[in-house]
């Protein structure tokens, strides 16, 4: 932060004797942006009177980054100022090579690397020991060597694609082709090849999209984008405790206690006393049917650090002996009362929320949890098992319809308007 504050003060100007509120007033608000005053490497005053009778002054300043080792002190070149009252500031700003990520590796559906990538993962799948897991060691063990083989399979297969502002979804190995034969030969029946596989390739997948949407969904509007671009507040900075986050870790912890504040908070256990006593029912383990109803139900999810999606588990469970290994998995985390560490590795995606008329505040962003898929779908399987348990004994109460099957708004608007 630079300027000409017009504001004469001992604390910059030895030659000026007094100090005002002013002086300090700036000084907080400076504070306030984690900037400090910058002391000069050559001292002298930055404006010179044209008056007869007036000294010269220090009223032109800077604030730079607190603690910073890069920018810490500037320049006065009273000789650069020409006809100007005013001599200019500088400082020097050390600008390092950025590396731009300007490729990912990606597996595309459909794709023959996709088609491999499920060959390999079955092979080494089915070679995974899950049979005796009886400790949580043995656990974590059988459980971080399958991520291993997801992770090295992946990596395997991955397809490393130049990302660009033209990338389209629908794009094919054929259109790669094809537009690669124009390029050499330039001729204009290539042209019109390239252009029939394109259009033939793009009636082929929305095709398959609108098939999909109107089997699975059954909503029209998932053919539309339903939050539009909109363009964020340039300068605002994120505040939290009235102090802007400049900086990753600033940023992280403000993130961190605003959506985990919940974090370690002490919970009353006292209340489930309340609760009748019921007696223990055994745990029985888990069926291949189970499993598959459960990711039957598993559409369009965005995938974890693992990068499967339910396409891939889908396709992996077809095969019943790797279906098995992942059931003797699920079996093992009930009976051992564990929860694997891989299955609560997430990515989480900051996303702001829409028609916000600020957004320096933590709130107006919505975090979304990426987790593992297998670690997602044996806890639908569990889901299902105690809902169907909990149910079937009346364990729930009649008003209860959040998050229960069969029941939904359409429920409580009705209880709403005829009983309450």
């Amino acid at each position: 932060m630079t300027g000409d504050f017009n504001i004469r003060d001992s604390l910059w100007d030895p030659s000026f004797p007094f100090h005002s509120s002013t002086s300090d007033n700036l000084i907080m608000v400076a504070d306030s942006f984690d900037l400090t005053l910058s002391v000069p490497i050559n001292p002298g005053p930055t404006r010179f009177s044209d008056s007869a009778g007036e000294s010269n002054s220090v009223i032109d300043l800077m604030f730079l980054c607190c603690g910073s080792a890069e920018l810490d002190r500037h320049f006065i070149l009273s000789d650069y100022r020409l006809s100007s009252d005013h001599v200019p500031l500088t400082i020097d700003i050390p600008i390092g090579d950025e590396i731009v990520q300007s490729t990912k590796l990606s597996v595309a559906p459909g794709s023959d690397q996709e088609k491999e990538f499920i060959k390999d993962v079955i092979s080494n799948l089915k070679l995974l020991d899950t049979s005796n897991i009886d400790s949580v060691e043995n656990l974590n063990h059988v459980v971080n060597r399958l991520g291993s083989i997801i992770e090295l399979m992946w990596f395997k297969n991955a397809k490393r694609s130049r990302i660009s502002k033209h990338s389209k979804q629908w794009w094919s190995h054929s259109c790669s082709v094809a537009i690669n034969k124009y390029r050499i030969s330039r001729s204009r029946e290539n042209w019109k090849a390239f252009k029939s596989t394109v259009k033939e390739t793009k009636r082929s997948f929305f095709d398959n999209k609108i098939l999909e949407i109107a089997n699975s969904r059954c909503g029209p509007w998932e053919l539309m984008n339903w939050v539009k671009k909109r363009k964020l507040p340039v300068t605002e900075a994120i505040k939290f405790n009235s102090s802007p986050c400049l900086s990753l870790d600033s940023l992280w912890n403000t993130l961190h206690n605003s959506f985990n504040n919940a974090l370690h908070r002490q919970v009353n256990v006292n209340i489930l006393n309340e609760v009748e006593h019921k007696p223990c029912q055994t745990w029985s383990p888990f069926s291949s049917h189970e499993f598959k109803t459960a990711i039957l139900k598993c559409v369009d999810s965005a995938p974890g650090p693992d990068k499967m999606s339910w396409r891939h588990w889908k396709l992996i469970f077809k095969n019943d002996d790797c279906l098995s290994k992942i059931i003797n998995i699920a079996d093992a985390c009930i009976n051992l009362g564990h929860w694997p560490e891989y299955f609560k590795i997430s990515t989480t995606v900051i996303i702001p929320k829409p028609n916000k008329q600020s957004y320096n505040n933590p709130k107006a962003f919505r975090p979304i949890i990426l987790l593992n898929t297998l670690g997602k779908l044996i806890e639908k399987a569990i889901a299902e098992r105690l809902q169907f348990t909990v149910a079937s004994n009346d364990f729930i109460h009649p008003c209860q319809l959040g998050g229960l099957k069969f029941k939904s708004t359409a429920n409580a608007g009705i209880a709403l308007t005829h009983i309450v």
